[in-house]
């Protein structure tokens, strides 16, 4: 278990790894939808409180209900896309902890710590929604993720009454190579980094 991946595996999930813009038309069976979230499900979070949530997004019907909060700019790689997955946060995850992390009371830290549940809730569900993206990647599939889209109109749309609010989407599919932009530059380890 303790051994590096292939550098063909790296390329794949990092290295040649690019943002999506435009899709090849071919349809993401739910067999891998199914695949990838049990890949994501495994990726740790504290006291494994899973507060994220997911809409695949995969119908015409769906499309059009999200259509009317994207960005201008997000429509057409939205509407393109096989996949638009809607990455949600229960801010209520804690209701869950007696079936996640059992072997102690760990809802009681959260009840009545509105600020606790509150960073906890983002900072794991972003998380997840990282996790999502690395294990898409891992069975073959493009990411286009994207935050240009009105939260309160998706979460009145998709989460109505509910404690769970939209992060952030992201489209999946085969991506058109004629989309993909030029590589923007990254930090280097000096500049974003510290050994102390």
């Amino acid at each position: 278990m303790h051994h590096a991946i292939s550098d063909d595996a790296l390329d794949q999930l990092f290295r040649l790894a690019r943002t999506q813009n435009k899709w090849q038309a071919k349809p993401v069976s739910q067999t891998l939808l199914h695949a990838l979230y049990d890949l994501l499900r495994m990726g740790p979070t504290s006291a494994n409180c899973s507060p994220s949530r997911f809409v695949f997004v995969t119908t015409d019907e769906g499309r059009a209900r999200l259509k009317p909060h994207l960005s201008p700019g997000n429509v057409q790689k939205v509407m393109t896309a096989p996949v638009t997955v809607i990455i949600a946060t229960d801010y209520k995850f804690y209701d869950k902890l007696p079936q996640l992390f059992p072997h102690t009371d760990a809802r009681s830290w959260f009840v009545g710590n509105e600020k606790l549940a509150e960073t906890t809730a983002f900072r794991n569900g972003t998380l997840q929604g990282g996790y999502l993206i690395m294990a898409a990647r891992a069975v073959g599939l493009d990411c286009g993720p994207m935050s240009g889209f009105n939260n309160a109109g998706v979460d009145d749309e998709f989460f109505p009454d509910s404690s769970v609010k939209s992060n952030f989407i992201c489209s999946l599919g085969y991506g058109d190579p004629s989309g993909v932009l030029a590589r923007s530059p990254r930090l280097s380890f000096d500049e974003a980094c510290q050994v102390v």
